[in-house]
């Protein structure tokens, strides 16, 4: 009689059990909670939370929402090849965005251009104009290729280096323009202008050398002195110094050649 009963309660368990898993599998054939299996694939409702690794081939928003990925440290999107080898990585951090590949770009939505790559080489930069927004400009670590420099409309531009030279050099030339302004050049010791094969063209309709040495000799004629000097000779140095001279009859730079002796 206990063979029988125990029977009979295998008997009703399992058909229970029978019952129930159809159930579920029915529930499951169209999803469970905020997942939904369509056609296309899985449709997830909501937010959801995966505890163990996900893998999928493609996932993407409705098209009137958004693809929102949220951790509470960081999101990190890994690529591998066929023998699982890492082979780019993009990680979104709290305090920084990495990528890690071997090249990095950002390309124009419109027409597909390249406006920033990065590789291990070199970074090139495709937009039309770089700009620079900081109270102390672009620094630069080591020299700067560049075909052209170019301000602002109705900007000044500025070369300037506080601590150490500067210095511009291209196998064909050097051309500085300033079409509607000044052209000033300063530095705090020394400037040299060199050529070393060809000249050094000045052409102004006025060319102005301020606070030049003045030497001093004693006219031949008594009654010059007395008058106001407005004519100087510009004389040089053997070592190249500039310095003037009051004009006379005839030259008066050996008469103030003394100011050579100072520089």
């Amino acid at each position: 009689m206990l063979a029988v009963a125990s029977s009979v309660f295998q008997y009703i368990w399992e058909a229970e059990l029978s019952t129930e898993f159809s159930g579920t599998l029915h529930r499951l054939s169209d999803g469970m909670g905020n997942l939904r299996v369509t056609k296309k694939g899985i449709r997830l409702e909501g937010i959801s939370e995966f505890l163990l690794p996900l893998y999928v081939k493609e996932i993407h928003s409705r098209k009137d929402s958004p693809l929102v990925l949220q951790s509470d440290r960081n999101v990190t999107v890994n690529a591998r090849n066929h023998m699982g080898q890492l082979t780019g990585q993009l990680t979104v951090g709290a305090d920084a965005v990495e990528a890690q590949c071997k090249r990095f770009e950002v390309r124009a939505s419109e027409d597909g251009r390249v406006l920033f790559s990065a590789d291990e080489d070199e970074i090139t930069i495709g937009a039309e104009k770089l700009k620079v927004t900081g109270t102390e400009g672009a620094v630069f670590g080591h020299s700067v290729e560049t075909p052209h420099i170019r301000a602002e409309p109705s900007q000044d531009l500025r070369l300037e280096s506080p601590t150490r030279s500067l210095i511009m050099e291209a196998p064909r030339g050097v051309q500085v323009s300033a079409a509607a302004g000044d052209f000033k050049a300063t530095c705090r010791k020394e400037l040299h202008l060199q050529s070393t094969e060809g000249e050094i063209f000045l052409n102004a309709d006025t060319i102005r050398l301020g606070n030049l040495p003045t030497g001093s000799f004693s006219p031949s004629s008594p009654s010059s002195s007395h008058s106001r000097q407005t004519v100087y000779e510009l004389c040089v140095c053997p070592n190249g110094k500039l310095y003037l001279s009051p004009a006379g009859v005839g030259s008066t730079c050996q008469s103030s050649s003394n100011i050579c002796l100072w520089s």
